[in-house]
């Protein structure tokens, strides 16, 4: 594993405060029981390490000033003895290999890392508000994130990509004039994140501020691609600001406001006349408890909630994981009150 970019600047705008201490998406604990999910991490890489499946990830679009990227080496840890010489074959098992089991079958959820951002828009500001990737026509935003969710889950583990995956987000036109809402785009559940812990047995559990059937690990602190808890992503770091987490979505899942996705997520001008503002849930609860609402357009707060704590500045590109309090009105982009226009992937199976 490698750690990413570290220290503090200033990214794109003025007063954009960007703390670049985020590694790839392996490279962390959170902050509860941050060395135990460490280890479950360095136990999964070690047996990506040892021959299963493999993803190796180059991040392009570190800052000047940042530190370059450790070189890995992946150590080959097979038999180098060699083959027994005697006539009849031997076809007892090797006592010293142990089986390498990688839970393929339960990875169906996960944030949107901010390396895994950076490196696929080839930006350190991100998307912003525009999710397109390269689609076009009606609902190429929608269909556009849900090309990113694919892509970084295949760059996590090999084969994950084939899942069916779908961003949370909801929009106001599907492209055919249909409302969609983002509890509508994920499937019944369950969903497992990378190293296999629930997140949810079902929809209904999905509908409060954390998820009732939640692993108490992940519960509140929602693991990025790798299993990484989200707030303090490299254990060489302290934790960052980064809970804003796009859906322009209410706290029931639906859609918040026509003007709360950045015209559905096709646009990053910051125009906030033009585009709105998007509507963000916290990956981690903000300051404990409930504030407020979470579900009408009316500028309501619920810093617990997930799918619906507030809404951001703006839809231009824009990182900042440093505290530096709400969202500002001055501002225009997706991360000005701690994020980095990150959000969250469901796949349609476990």
């Amino acid at each position: 594993m490698r750690n990413g970019n570290k220290g503090v600047r200033r990214v794109g705008g003025a007063g954009v405060v960007v703390a670049l201490a985020l590694g790839m998406g392996c490279d962390a604990a959170g902050t509860s029981g941050a060395s135990d999910t460490v280890s479950e991490v360095a136990d999964v890489q070690d047996a990506v390490d040892s021959g299963a499946d493999t993803a190796q990830v180059e991040d392009t679009a570190a800052p000047d000033d940042s530190a370059a990227p450790d070189d890995t080496t992946v150590a080959d840890t097979a038999d180098t003895e060699p083959a027994d010489t005697q006539v009849e074959a031997d076809t007892s098992a090797p006592e010293d290999v142990a089986e390498v089991v990688v839970p393929t079958e339960k990875f169906s959820f996960f944030v949107t890392s901010y390396a895994a951002i950076q490196r696929l828009s080839g930006s350190v500001n991100g998307f912003g508000g525009d999710l397109r990737y390269g689609e076009t026509g009606p609902g190429a935003g929608l269909r556009g994130a849900d090309k990113i969710c694919a892509t970084i889950a295949e760059q996590s583990m090999k084969g994950a990509g084939a899942k069916v995956w779908r961003a949370f987000l909801s929009a106001a036109d599907d492209g055919n004039g249909v409302q969609v809402d983002a509890i509508d785009r994920i499937g019944e559940g369950p969903w497992y994140d990378r190293l296999g812990r629930k997140l949810a047995d079902k929809k209904a559990d999905l509908l409060n501020d954390r998820p009732t059937s939640a692993d108490a690990a992940i519960k509140n602190d929602f693991p990025n691609e790798d299993g990484v808890p989200n707030h303090r992503p490299d254990p060489t770091q302290g934790q960052v600001d980064n809970h804003d987490i796009l859906t322009g979505t209410n706290n029931q899942g639906k859609l918040y406001a026509a003007t709360a996705t950045c015209l559905d997520w096709t646009a990053n001008a910051g125009n906030k006349t033009l585009e709105g503002k998007p509507r963000v849930g916290h990956s981690w609860p903000r300051n404990g408890g409930p504030g407020g609402g979470g579900g009408g357009p009316g500028g309501d707060m619920n810093p617990a909630n997930w799918m619906s704590s507030l809404t951001e500045s703006g839809c231009a590109p824009g990182v900042n994981l440093i505290e530096t309090g709400p969202p500002s009105n001055s501002a225009n982009t997706v991360g000005n009150g701690g994020g980095y226009g990150g959000f969250y992937c469901f796949a349609l199976t476990p």
